[in-house]
């Protein structure tokens, strides 16, 4: 090989080491869970991911639960896309820190993807057996429109709010159109309470 080539090597060698990570999007409430409920409950949840250095980060607001939280988690992969119900993919019963008996409220928390400790042990072994084939299997699934994030609460044990994750071309603008929805969820809790 010529010192062009091996040049040319290292440079696309170093851009996939550094590849930047995917992310993906949810708009979670009640109509969207598996059976629908009427909570006035709304949620927001920005999860990028980087393959390349195995990591998960999950950025979540949410508020107007008609009970309090339980657990919160990925749901992974869906028979068909943005439909059904799946098994959870990530840590149970819920993820670690995520706010607990609470109606409202926000969290963000990076998972190391090569630790069996970051899933639901039930998924690793059906999917392959080890925490990267786990982290395949699951990324493959959020990014088919088979994954959704799930608020469980005490009123709605089997999920309160829920959406499926799908591909955000430009981060900052679903956090801006997250942080209004919850707006609008505070502001018709607001108006609703006012009007009694």
């Amino acid at each position: 090989m010529t010192f062009r080539g091996l040049v040319l090597a290292g440079i696309l060698t170093a851009a996939s080491a550094f590849a930047a990570p995917i992310y993906y999007t949810a708009v979670m409430n009640g109509p969207s869970e598996s059976p629908a409920n009427a909570s006035p409950g709304t949620g927001f949840a920005l999860v990028s991911i980087d393959t390349v250095a195995h990591v998960m980060t999950v950025n979540v607001l949410f508020s107007g639960l008609t009970g309090t939280t339980t657990a919160a988690h990925i749901h992974s992969a869906t028979a068909v896309a943005f439909t059904g119900t799946a098994g959870v993919a990530t840590t149970t019963p819920t993820f670690a820190g995520f706010p607990s008996g609470v109606t409202a409220g926000s969290y963000i928390n990076t998972l190391d993807m090569s630790l069996a400790s970051s899933y639901n042990p039930a998924f690793v072994t059906a999917n392959g057996g080890t925490p990267l084939s786990a982290e395949a299997a699951l990324a493959a699934g959020i990014a088919n429109g088979q994954a959704y994030f799930n608020i469980h609460s005490t009123t709605f044990p089997g999920g309160e709010i829920r959406g499926f994750l799908i591909v955000a071309p430009e981060p900052g603008t679903f956090v801006l159109l997250g942080l209004s929805l919850l707006g609008l969820g505070f502001l018709r809790r607001t108006v609703n309470h006012s009007t009694r």
